[in-house]
């Protein structure tokens, strides 16, 4: 009997470890509001609802956020004069944020990310037409930059692919993909032989995503709202042209659009995308538009990296900003000119988004990144 007890004892506080470490597992959303100059925070919860928390002061205005690796840190650019770059702690508990430090940036930068060693703040200048390496300390300081590389015209975002070697840098100015040899030791950027590639006239490339096996890369053009599927040797690191889709149904009533600011032009039809994500398991596309404020949602051959069309969902106005949650069922939009964030359902054998529902946010809502602790 006394056997039976401790037995028995023991499965039920084994159960009950289980149970707590299960509830400590928590999801938090980022959303960073320019025109507020702050970050909201929010709690995804099991049910796919979305819990709000405070809002961190940042400063006017915040834009671009990037997670490090380890999940530790936040760090989000301040895209005004003196242009910075503010790290935040994140509370794996809470998903409370803490101002760390603030740090010099090269200039004002649309784009960051942190390299897949979490030593490096890599950053992209649209008006600066540069990319620029920062160095980030253990504590997650950020130094002064380290590097800072002339380009080409209206330079918009910056990854590594997913052995962290190489490094994309779209140019929406001259329908250009930079492509640089990245050393992770040093965070030395290098441009590779080829250094551009050289993509059709007026599609305005914007910004980029590896695929989960690092096969593929997709490119989401600005002017024209396709996407591009560009196949990665792995050994040079050099990216070739496969394919490409529409992200807007066929009967779209928006034309291509120009390079902003665009004096004299009315660009009140002109297509204007914005971002993309795919799903975890890399068999959905989404990419926003901001002209006819929508999420087109695109179907992925796996083997070809080849995107077909499949829907169109209205959103948010103006959609610059976007992300899906590490298990793929869950997706929140942030609108620039919307004082809400929309929250959808993922079907999971579909791709087909379904609204969830709506929640509060501040002015200018622009980027949204998801933390996970499980």
């Amino acid at each position: 009997m006394t056997t039976f007890t401790r037995l028995a004892g023991g499965i039920m506080l084994t159960a009950l470890m289980t149970f707590a470490g299960a509830a400590q597992a928590a999801t938090f959303v980022y959303v960073s509001n320019a025109e507020d100059g702050d970050i909201g925070s929010y709690t995804l919860m099991p049910d796919g609802s979305l819990q709000p928390g405070a809002k961190v002061e940042a400063g006017k205005p915040v834009m671009p956020m990037s997670v490090s690796p380890d999940r530790r840190f936040l760090f989000a650019a301040v895209r005004s004069k003196p242009f910075t770059v503010i790290t935040y702690a994140i509370d794996p508990r809470t998903g409370a944020l803490s101002k760390r430090s603030s740090g010099a940036l090269a200039e004002s930068l649309p784009y960051i990310r942190v390299d897949k060693t979490g030593r490096f703040l890599l950053g992209a200048s649209y008006g600066g037409n540069l990319v620029s390496v920062n160095a980030i300390g253990k504590d997650g300081a950020v130094s002064d930059p380290r590097q800072v590389v002339p380009t080409a015209r209206n330079a918009h975002s910056i990854i590594t692919d997913n052995s962290n070697r190489f490094v994309f840098v779209p140019h929406l100015g001259t329908d250009q993909i930079f492509q640089f040899r990245f050393d992770a030791k040093t965070g030395r950027l290098t441009a590779n032989t080829p250094p551009v590639v050289q993509l059709k006239a007026g599609s305005g490339p914007r910004h980029i995503i590896m695929s989960s096996d690092n096969r593929f890369a997709y490119l989401l053009n600005e002017l024209t709202a396709t996407v591009t599927t560009l196949s990665l040797d792995a050994s040079t690191g050099l990216l070739t042209e496969v394919s490409s889709a529409s992200a807007l149904p066929g009967d779209t009533k928006l034309v291509p659009g120009a390079p902003r600011p665009s004096p004299g032009r009315s660009v009140d039809n002109d297509i204007w995308a914005s971002d993309l994500h795919l799903t975890p398991d890399g068999r959905f596309l989404y990419a926003a538009e901001r002209t006819g404020s929508s999420i087109g949602t695109l179907g992925v051959d796996p083997a070809t990296g080849k995107l077909t069309y499949l829907s169109s969902t209205p959103t948010e106005s103006q959609p610059r900003g976007f992300a899906i949650d590490p298990r793929g069922r869950t997706m929140i939009v942030s609108g620039e000119k919307s004082d809400t964030i929309s929250v959808y359902s993922i079907d999971p054998a579909t791709g087909a988004l379904s609204l969830r529902q709506k929640y509060p946010t501040g002015k200018g809502s622009n980027w949204v990144e998801i933390v996970s602790f499980d």
